[in-house]
């Protein structure tokens, strides 16, 4: 394998402009191949584990409600600037979550 200056490898030509077009439009058409072209040869196979599919549907144990009148306490308080945040219940909390998504022992 061969790594070097990108100077050294070739340019490839524009493409040239047709009559009535300008070089933005034909820029632009070109650029649009090139997609349809990618997306033609694409062929990557992707597999989700359960673990993934349920975080991406959000739906795991979400009862869609929630308390409007706690919002609207939080929101008050940090309007008033006294809202305080304790990083140990989030460090908590994050370690938790991440031992049950990933299947590890609940403390």
């Amino acid at each position: 394998m061969k790594i070097g200056n990108p100077t050294d490898k070739p340019v490839a030509a524009p493409a040239p402009v047709a009559s009535g077009q300008t070089a933005s439009t034909a820029a632009g058409k070109t650029q649009t191949a090139a997609k349809q072209e990618v997306a033609a040869e694409a062929s990557t196979q992707v597999a989700l584990s359960s673990a993934a599919t349920q975080l991406m549907s959000g739906t795991e144990g979400v009862s869609g409600d929630f308390d409007t009148e706690k919002v609207a306490r939080i929101a008050q308080a940090i309007a008033d600037g006294k809202f305080e945040v304790n990083p140990g219940a989030i460090a908590d909390k994050l370690l938790a979550n991440a031992r049950e998504v990933l299947g590890g022992p609940q403390h």
